[in-house]
């Protein structure tokens, strides 16, 4: 029999880890003593969604909870941009900078000025990296394009595309390209040519886009990915719910011992 790969998935989930997320680590690794293999962190970094990266801090004096979170270049990047491709503001780092003492230990404060990163998908992985949680794991971005020609075709996905000077990530449907703008409208884009370098799973079709790549033997899901997860697409894979965690949505600013 092979070694078991262990896997979990997460797009970049603010610039401190959300504490779901260092859950799926900690299972991960515990699983990892059990049963030996390696771990892989699938980085869905082709998300868009600019509420993914609130990072929620709380004061250190009074314990009040803060959101905080990149400042973009425009509404487009803001709304559309994968976050492989949002831009990091040198000003936002810089104002973040002074901000930390009040809510984080000063090492994290220090560690945190001196990520060098232009885009928000990776400042957050440097992060995280620097933290020492992906010691030992190795990490599969779905904005690499060799990771993206060798996955399968899905039926339902987004295509990264240009628009107005920028890249957005566009909804294929039915024969066109749409951008959500909220509630139920959406701005249809005239169609392009694309290839599959430029192509990223949605929800729906992101384990078998995942697993066609990765080929995990085990798999750390959240308590979100436990209500839509089609387990059915991946009928191989053992399906381990994370381990619990406390304010799951606040970020991990914890100091190793």
């Amino acid at each position: 029999m092979s070694a078991p790969v262990i896997c979990f998935g997460q797009q970049p989930c603010g610039f401190f880890p959300k504490r779901f997320l260092a859950a799926k680590i900690f299972t991960a690794r515990r699983l990892q003593q059990e049963l030996g293999g390696e771990i892989v962190f699938f980085y869905h970094d082709s998300d868009h969604d600019p509420r993914e990266t609130t990072t929620i801090l709380r004061f250190i004096r009074t314990g009040e909870a803060m959101r905080l979170n990149f400042s973009f270049a425009n509404k487009i990047q803001r709304k559309w941009t994968p976050l492989y491709l949002k831009k990091v503001l040198p000003d936002w780092q810089a104002n973040t900078t002074r901000q930390l003492p009040a809510y984080v230990d000063k090492h994290w404060a220090a560690v945190f000025k001196n990520i060098a990163a232009t885009n928000v998908a990776d400042f957050c992985l440097e992060m995280y990296r620097a933290m020492g949680l992906l010691e030992g794991l190795r990490v599969v971005r779905s904005s690499d394009p060799a990771v993206r020609r060798m996955a399968c075709d899905i039926p339902e996905f987004f295509v990264d595309i240009p628009f107005v000077g920028e890249t957005v990530r566009a909804r294929a449907v039915a024969g066109a390209f749409k951008l959500h703008e909220g509630g139920d409208c959406h701005m249809t884009l005239p169609l392009v040519d694309f290839t599959k370098e430029q192509v990223s799973p949605a929800r729906d079709t992101r384990l078998r886009w995942m697993q066609s790549v990765v080929h995990c033997t085990h798999y750390v899901a959240g308590l979100g990915e436990q209500a839509y997860l089609c387990r059915d697409d991946a009928p191989e894979i053992t399906f381990i719910n994370r381990d619990e965690i406390d304010r799951h949505d606040e970020a991990y600013t914890e100091i190793p011992a």
